[in-house]
């Protein structure tokens, strides 16, 4: 029997970042409920030279989805204006490719800076 909490995935979005990644997965319960989760998962360095991965998970409902995204621009507002330099903001502000493009994270040219 499946997991009561093993629900269907509808859609799923992953950012790298660096030695992060970020995973923004919609579900629906049995009863056709949505929700999203949002993973960080971290790579780690083990002592044996092997690497593990630290993971973070969080569950947002529907009915909080606009009052998280209305409160993550109030942060990242508060930061951009209050926080980082001109230079700074002008560095988030570049343009860069497309979220969609295929090579956005992949090639020998690629690192977290760059991105």
């Amino acid at each position: 029997m499946e997991d009561r909490y093993e629900q269907d995935e509808i859609y799923s979005q992953r950012i790298k970042a660096g030695k992060r990644t970020y995973f923004f997965d919609v579900k629906a319960t049995r009863g056709q409920d949505y929700y999203l989760t949002i993973t960080e998962s971290k790579r780690r360095l083990r002592d044996d030279d092997t690497f593990s991965y630290e993971k973070h998970k969080i569950f947002l409902y529907k009915e909080d989805f606009l009052k998280f995204a209305d409160a993550l621009q109030d942060a990242i507002d508060y930061v951009r204006q209050e926080l980082l330099s001109p230079e700074e903001v002008a560095e988030l502000d570049r343009p860069r490719p497309e979220f969609n493009d295929p090579n956005r994270y992949e090639g020998p040219d690629y690192t977290p800076e760059s991105y």
